[in-house]
């Protein structure tokens, strides 16, 4: 590995709410990693929890979050190499008269092998995205990270922020 380990264990904890029923939300949150010293965050796991669909009759409506390393412009899967975890809850209602039938989806919280950590962030921060879909109220999506900050030696460095941003 081209990084040494310079911390414990850290748990960075979040939560937030869309800023409207069935709107795209994003927040940003930031890891004060000192970029000047080659600093990453190297996740060993992620764990997202979103508010329930409403449930209502003859209407399909879900609850979707995603924690990635780069911006994103709506909520992703893990297809996209900077997407670290996702959880979808949904409720299939569309043709009946009643609430319909619930499905969850969750990236099992982390791989549960043997792997050394399952991402690196070299660029300060990680973002969480959220999206409700025919709710009649605003959702939440609370999560944690669990992560060691580590530092990295120069080329390592620069080939993880190249690659986070390249692929963006």
């Amino acid at each position: 590995m081209g990084f040494k380990k310079t911390s414990d264990l850290i748990a960075v904890s979040f939560s937030f709410d869309e800023t409207a029923p069935n709107a795209f939300t994003q927040e940003e949150i930031a890891l004060q990693l000192d970029v000047l010293n080659n600093e990453v965050a190297v996740i060993l796991a992620v764990d997202l929890d979103v508010l329930p669909p409403d449930a209502i009759a003859a209407t399909n409506t879900s609850t979707i979050a995603s924690l990635t390393s780069t911006s994103q412009t709506a909520t992703t899967n893990l297809g996209n190499s900077n997407c670290f975890s996702v959880t979808r809850e949904t409720i299939q209602a569309a043709g009946f008269v009643d609430a319909g039938v619930a499905f969850t989806r969750k990236a099992d919280s982390t791989y549960t092998g043997d792997l050394d950590y399952i991402g690196i962030i070299a660029t300060n921060n990680f973002f969480v995205q959220l999206i409700g879909s025919q709710n009649l109220n605003a959702k939440r999506v609370s999560g944690r990270v669990w992560l060691y900050r580590a530092k990295a030696d120069a080329s390592t460095y620069a080939a993880l922020v190249q690659s986070e941003v390249l692929s963006a």
